[in-house]
């Protein structure tokens, strides 16, 4: 792989060779995840609560193993690398799958089918984190004119993976139930073959810039804890200065003093982390004891950077807003799982000849999202901006706030429709048909499926932004895959809360979650989620006033203190 782009400029230029690799894997990813409830439950034969469970699980699976790969790009191989190998183990996983669904006896099919899938996930846990990230990485924020495109890039960059994944809900699902899954499987390993041809092209030409692999993250990361909890019984006054109170200074490498290689010559400006005044229990790690001063080399598991111990405060406030977004990624779970054995039971059939595929009903919410994203960028965006005065127009943490507000309402409008189709069912004396068509058409699940894009676009975007942009430099692989395994364990969890009603409710006499689902009660598990979904949104409330965004402060050859740097947002109370 070549290491330096032939020209630094055209941040874009570089960033579409990767992004047709992504929009191929997304392509591929919801040309599989969109319609695997129904290979489970019309093929392999299983039950519907089993197969919800097994899809919330590989999906969860899926967006774990980012963390693994994310470590290795940041640490050993580099993100282009990375992207790569695991493209190429992704490839091999829908080879394979194509393979088992066409060619593989049906005694074992299902332990075939299960191999193939978990074979993509282990590629799709080096993609997955490095590949957003490494075409981001391609605009220079040195300059001001792909720094403002950076900006816009993850609309952008969403709305084309958007594309990728409505084309497959849209085409390849209506192949699998209409034309056969070994050709939908089929189609979407040759689209992968060819976007990673793309891909690799660019490497050879020298298009991309990259930055090597810094050392594992999490060791830099261990030795502020491991410094701090050694130094914890120490008793000072944390000044606002680089300095602590009583004479006892702080440990800076260099990069405030002006002493560090390209900052010795006159003119230089770097930028480091500013102070901040949260978690002061690791600004022990900084400070220098006798035992420090007396040593002659510095014990980075005893003393630390102030740039290290604020690297990791960033990682710190990342967590609580990790955890107060998992709750979304339930809501969005249905998507693929109850969602389409609702509109399985529906009336989707258009004229004497036309039928829509029940899990093609999914591209509504790619359709939503591609409207919504284009609306937010060009109308709402300048709007607020001349409102707030913010580039973005609202920050990060209020767009994500909006969206996790939404996936309450969706829930509420889930829980609404199924009521009103058992009503319909009962109406009709359909309650124990569980394979007859209750006579409500599929669009009034419309509402619900163009909700989860809205939220999309508001939550998962600004995750997206936010876990990239709060992230140290040379972690943002790790960045990245935080945001997706909140996808991995809202799946997880909705597979939990799945196994807790059905034990509950069948223990109360009236199982809720049976196969037939006009006997389901899937509307008192949809009030469950609206619930979980709006004490969330408190939670999220709650903690997101304490986040303090970033910023730099500017320091000359001299090490003298400038102007704050102005292109990073500003400290503020989300």
């Amino acid at each position: 792989m070549s290491s330096q782009p032939k020209s630094s400029s055209g941040g874009w230029k570089a960033a579409i060779f990767i992004i047709c690799l992504e929009v191929a894997e997304r392509f591929s990813y919801y040309g599989v995840s969109g319609n695997l409830i129904n290979y489970f439950t019309n093929v392999l034969g299983q039950p519907t609560a089993v197969a919800a469970k097994n899809v919330n699980i590989w999906i969860g699976v899926s967006a774990i193993f980012p963390f693994l790969g994310a470590l290795v790009a940041d640490s050993y191989m580099g993100r282009c690398k990375t992207i790569f190998i695991s493209s190429i183990v992704y490839l091999i996983g829908l080879v394979a799958l194509t393979i088992t669904v066409s060619a593989v006896p049906s005694h074992v099919r299902e332990a075939f089918f299960f191999l193939s899938l978990y074979i993509m996930s282990v590629g799709e846990g080096g993609h997955k984190p490095c590949v957003q990230t490494f075409a981001a990485d391609q605009f220079d924020e040195e300059v001001a004119e792909e720094k403002a495109a950076k900006s816009s890039f993850f609309n952008w960059w969403y709305l084309g993976i958007v594309c990728g994944a409505t084309t497959a809900l849209l085409v390849v699902i209506y192949v699998q139930d209409y034309v056969g899954w070994d050709i939908g499987y089929g189609m979407l390993a040759g689209a992968v073959a060819l976007a990673l041809g793309v891909f690799f092209i660019g490497s050879k030409t020298g298009t991309y810039r990259q930055q090597a692999p810094s050392g594992s993250p999490f060791t830099r990361v261990a030795q502020v804890f491991v410094a701090a909890a050694r130094k914890r019984h120490l008793l000072v006054r944390v000044d606002d200065d680089d300095h602590f109170g009583g004479g006892i200074f702080c440990y800076d490498d260099g990069t405030r003093s002006g002493i560090k290689g390209m900052d010795k010559l006159v003119g230089a400006r770097v930028r480091a982390l500013a102070r901040t005044p949260q978690y002061r229990f690791l600004d022990k790690a900084m400070i220098i004891d006798s035992i420090d001063a007396s040593s002659k080399m510095r014990n980075p598991w005893r003393l630390c950077s102030i740039n290290q111990v604020e690297e990791v405060k960033l990682l710190v406030r990342l967590i609580p807003i990790w955890a107060s977004c998992s709750i979304f990624a339930m809501v969005i779970a249905q998507l693929g799982t109850y969602f389409t054995k609702q509109g399985s039971t529906m009336i989707h059939s258009f004229g004497p000849k036309f039928h829509i595929a029940p899990a093609s009903f999914q591209v509504f919410t790619g359709l939503a999202i591609l409207i919504s994203i284009t609306l937010y960028e060009r109308v709402a965006t300048p709007i607020l901006r001349n409102i707030t005065g913010q580039a973005s127009g609202i920050t990060m943490l209020q767009r994500i706030g909006i969206g996790l507000f939404l996936s309450s309402v969706t829930m509420v409008v889930s829980g609404l429709v199924e009521t009103r189709r058992i009503e319909t069912a009962r109406e009709n004396g359909l309650m124990d048909m569980p394979k007859a068509t209750v006579p409500v058409k599929i669009w009034w699940l419309l509402p619900q499926y163009m909700l989860c894009g809205v939220c999309d676009v508001f939550t998962i975007v600004g995750m997206q932004e936010l876990f990239y942009d709060q992230i140290p430099k040379e972690m943002r692989s790790m960045g990245a895959a935080a945001y997706i395994s909140v996808v991995g364990f809202g799946n997880f969890m909705s597979s939990v809360v799945i196994t807790a009603v059905q034990r509950i409710s069948a223990k109360c006499g009236d199982e809720w979650l049976v196969d037939n689902l006009n006997r389901a009660h899937l509307h008192y598990f949809y009030w469950i989620l609206a619930g979980l979904s709006a004490a969330n949104f408190c939670v999220y409330l709650f903690v997101s006033r304490s986040f303090i965004y970033k910023k730099f402060e500017c320091y000359d050859h001299l090490g003298n203190e400038k102007e704050m740097d102005k292109q990073v947002h500003p400290e503020e109370e989300a």
